[in-house]
């Protein structure tokens, strides 16, 4: 269905605020298509978002799951006691360190009962049972993947799309399995040589994501052999987007680095260097979502006070290019970049 869209561009799911029921459905009434992000909502908030979506567009829309984790039994007491200095400094509690699957059959049944169109994966590949009811309910299953293997292998769960995910990604690595010993969890890739690599192995309809914030970007994963574009940075600004303000100033001013931590969640992810960030990331345990329930009170309190040093300010490596704009401004200059780069390529004939 991807290469059928107008415009094949896809808002990519980005859990924690930005991606609303308002972003997805600009995006795919200019032409797109959109992803609401299941990730740390519970199934009746994910129910009233789709609900919600629905009514915004009559167009096709998909939702994004987390895959729950396996506990890896990690400790965290080391991580707590220095996390201990931003509790205080925000004057809160630290949260509960507990291990749980995000609430995922619930959320499952939700997509299920809802028969929502599209349904992806994050962290890891579904059930080949939750493959089978999904597609028993008419759903096109959608696996997000990191390296070759991981995209064998959701190949052979039945998955028909990949969303092929190059480390220059912003936000959580949809790593299958996280190696505690590297910063990015596992081996990386950046997103057209995954796309070659992929496309060598498997036969199915790839979309690429990893960086992706200029209609030149689109053009050239197309160029590589993809069927459709997945962007969430360039959507961080948009209009619609639910980014908080200190998350949206500290993108505006473009002055960060990106790195990968754990420190927030306990998961590799790709985000703005900040003083949270600095402390805690060397050391931080491989261990989600305790440490996602752990920090989440301090990033609260951080957000609410408008201070970017202690919330999760995740974006892609190329950020600094992306724009305030509302999303249907975003998706026509993106056509209007894309055709032009296209047009250069006429020197190739």
């Amino acid at each position: 269905m991807f290469d059928e869209l107008t415009f094949p561009v896809i808002a990519a799911p980005m859990a924690g605020g930005p991606t609303t029921p308002e972003l997805v459905a600009a995006v795919t009434e200019a032409g797109g298509f959109g992803f609401l992000s299941a990730g740390m909502l519970t199934p009746a908030a994910l129910a009233a978002q789709f609900d919600r979506t629905r009514e915004l567009t009559g167009r096709e829309f998909g939702v994004n799951l987390f895959v729950p984790q396996p506990d890896t039994g990690a400790d965290v007491s080391a991580h707590r006691e220095r996390l201990q200095a931003f509790a205080r400094e925000y004057d809160v509690e630290l949260g509960e360190a507990k291990w749980d699957d995000d609430a995922y059959p619930a959320k499952l049944d939700v997509v299920l009962e809802k028969r929502v169109p599209v349904v992806s994966f994050t962290f890891g590949p579904p059930s080949p049972s939750d493959v089978l009811r999904l597609k028993e309910a008419g759903s096109t299953v959608v696996v997000t993947v990191t390296t070759p293997e991981a995209a064998r292998r959701a190949a052979d769960l039945g998955a028909d799309a990949l969303v092929l995910q190059g480390f220059e990604a912003g936000g959580h690595r949809s790593l299958f399995t996280d190696d505690a010993n590297l910063p990015g969890g596992g081996a990386e890739y950046g997103v057209l040589a995954l796309l070659r690599l992929v496309a060598a192995r498997v036969d199915l309809p790839l979309i690429a994501a990893g960086g992706l914030v200029h209609g030149a970007d689109v053009a050239a994963v197309l160029a590589a052999g993809a069927v459709a574009a997945q962007l969430g940075t360039v959507f961080l600004r948009a209009d619609e987007a639910g980014t908080s303000e200190a998350h949206r100033k500290a993108l505006a001013l473009a002055e960060r680095e990106t790195a990968f931590t754990r420190a927030f969640s306990g998961r590799p992810a790709r985000g703005l260097v900040n003083k949270f960030m600095d402390a805690l990331s060397e050391g931080a345990p491989a261990a989600y979502p305790q440490l996602n329930h752990l920090a989440g009170p301090v990033r609260k309190a951080s957000a609410k006070a408008g201070d970017p040093e202690a919330i999760s300010l995740w974006a892609g490596q190329t950020y600094p290019l992306a724009y305030d704009a509302s999303a249907a401004v975003i998706l026509e200059r993106l056509k209007v970049e894309a055709r032009d780069a296209a047009a250069r390529l006429d020197r190739l004939r």
